[in-house]
């Protein structure tokens, strides 16, 4: 007696598990779908006679009824977005909005009754980061970008991860840091992630051209010796000036001093001397020494220039 009792039991737990299995396995599968804003998605099952599309929140949104009549205009909000084509039998919704993130169920009671479950996420088309210099001498750059729903940011060198970050606060702007080594500058990107898009961008040639109105050490150094060679270069032209200007004033004084002895060689003449006669008389008598007197070429001139 108590032996019967006990498979009796057990054979009535046995039926519990598999009504409890069979109820489960009757749960329709929720299938993640994702779509993008401004798009269209379509949902994959068909009802081509008689169903429905529901909302989890709203409720029936759409209606299809024997004789492949449909009425997709039952929630406002879907007014002219939500179509159903009776041909393929799919439903379509168009220019998807974030709000539009939801469960959805396509009903079929074409051949008995079955359902559809799909999590629809919808998302925005991803911008690309902007990458800008924080610190010109450490050549450190910063990368941000406007949050929004399951974004990403990260630092890449090659295929290495950095960095990452994300936030559950879609009103935030994410930005990470990064001190670039600058000889490896082409191997570090920032990428942008969600699950719909992905862009990047890379780190600018040098710290030099994102921000042109600054410098690095190395150009402040440059320009010093620039400036230094500049006036090296004046002094030097300077002092050379001054030497050729000396040389020909003394040039000068020399040729105005050379016509006054080219004058008094020129003026000067032979001496003659005449020896006196024993008397006036006569010299006077002699013609030959009256003409000698009076001839001022045989008289010795002196002329002195001043």
């Amino acid at each position: 007696m108590l032996f019967s009792q006990r498979k009796k039991l057990k054979v009535t737990l046995l039926h519990l598990f598999v009504l409890c299995s069979a109820q489960h396995s009757a749960q329709p599968e929720t299938r993640q779908v994702n779509g993008i804003v401004g798009t269209f998605f379509y949902f994959p099952e068909r009802v081509l006679n008689s169903g429905n599309l529901l909302n989890q929140d709203l409720g029936s949104i759409a209606q299809v009824h024997p004789g492949k009549q449909s009425n997709t205009n039952l929630e406002k909000r879907f007014k002219n977005r939500l179509h159903w084509n009776n041909v393929t039998g799919v439903f379509t919704l168009s220019d998807l909005q974030i709000d539009d993130s939801g469960v959805y169920t396509v009903e079929n009671t074409d051949e008995g009754k079955t359902k559809h479950t799909f999590q629809l996420t919808v998302y925005y088309v991803l911008s690309k980061p902007q990458v800008t210099v924080h610190d010109n001498i450490s050549c450190s750059v910063v990368c941000s970008m406007e949050n929004g729903r399951e974004v990403t940011l990260s630092w890449y060198k090659g295929g290495e991860i950095l960095n990452q970050t994300s936030s559950p606060d879609h009103n935030i702007t994410l930005s990470i840091p990064l001190k670039v080594d600058e000889q490896n500058r082409d191997s570090y990107r920032c990428e942008a992630t969600n699950p719909v898009s992905k862009e990047t961008a890379v780190v600018p040639h040098s710290c030099i051209e994102s921000d042109p109105f600054k410098v690095t050490d190395g150009d402040e150094r440059t320009r010093d010796c620039l400036i230094i060679a500049i006036i090296c270069v004046l002094v030097a032209s300077g002092l050379v000036g001054l030497a050729i200007y000396l040389k020909k004033r003394r040039n000068g004084h020399s040729h105005a001093d050379s016509p006054e002895r080219e004058q008094v060689d020129v003026q000067c003449a032979e001496i003659t001397h005449i020896k006196p006669a024993e008397n006036q008389e006569e010299r006077r008598c002699m013609p030959e020494l009256e003409s000698l007197r009076d001839n001022p070429d045989l008289t010795l001139v002196y002329y002195r220039l001043q």
